[in-house]
């Protein structure tokens, strides 16, 4: 009985499969010098902010704003201050539109001794003998007058108990004089000279012989007739 077509042995030949050798792990690549991965990280900087640039993030057409003009800060020219025979240069940030300030009136301010971009005296920032609570007491005084009578505070009866009497801040001998001829609602930019200011002294930041911005804001005038 011959086989069945079925059960016959296969006629196709064997096949014998070869795996081609793994190639050898490649030696590992030194890192780039520092100038180059400098270099590269600076390439991909500029290309960020090509990419900001396109999208309306940054503008490249005009430079960034001084910071003065950043904090709403009047930026003055030094050619536009005007002089006076002793030595002080200012400029009416504000034309006050109230009455005038006289040789022999008594004003009320508010000033800003400022050195450096720093606030060293204000009466905007005066501390009281709570220690870490501060007001914004005017600064009284009368114009052309000698500096530094009236720098005694009275005693103050607040809703937080009792205030002992304490020396306000030390305004410069300059504001003495240059406040005559503003008017209330003024606002005028001083550079004081050191002869002016706080001399061989200095005060807190404000080192000896050195010159400072005096801010003054004038909010109230009495006459001298009415003193």
């Amino acid at each position: 009985m011959s086989p069945s077509p079925s059960m016959a042995p296969s006629a196709l030949p064997s096949r014998t499969f070869h795996r081609p050798p793994l190639p050898s792990p490649a030696p590992p690549t030194p890192p780039p010098p520092r100038e180059t991965a400098v270099a590269c990280r600076l390439s991909r900087r500029r290309v960020a902010a090509q990419l900001l640039l396109s999208a309306g993030f940054l503008t490249a057409v005009s430079p960034l704003p001084a910071l003065a003009a950043r904090r709403g800060r009047q930026t003055v020219r030094p050619e536009d201050y005007a002089s006076t025979p002793e030595g002080l240069k200012y400029y009416d940030l504000v034309e006050g539109k109230g009455p005038t300030a006289e040789k022999g009136s008594t004003v009320q301010v508010h000033f800003d001794c400022i050195y450096r971009s720093i606030t060293v005296v204000s009466s905007r920032e005066a501390k009281l003998l709570a220690g870490n609570r501060s007001i914004a007491q005017p600064y009284v005084f009368t114009v052309g007058s000698l500096p530094g009578k009236e720098r005694k505070r009275d005693f103050a009866d607040t809703a937080n108990g009792l205030y002992s009497a304490q020396a306000s801040p030390k305004p410069p001998a300059a504001m003495y004089m240059i406040t005559e001829g503003m008017k209330v609602g003024g606002k005028r930019r001083v550079i004081v000279p050191p002869e002016l200011g706080y001399a061989k002294k200095g005060l807190n930041e404000i080192p000896p012989d050195a010159s400072f911005e005096l801010n003054i804001e004038l909010l109230q005038v009495i006459p001298p007739a009415e003193n």
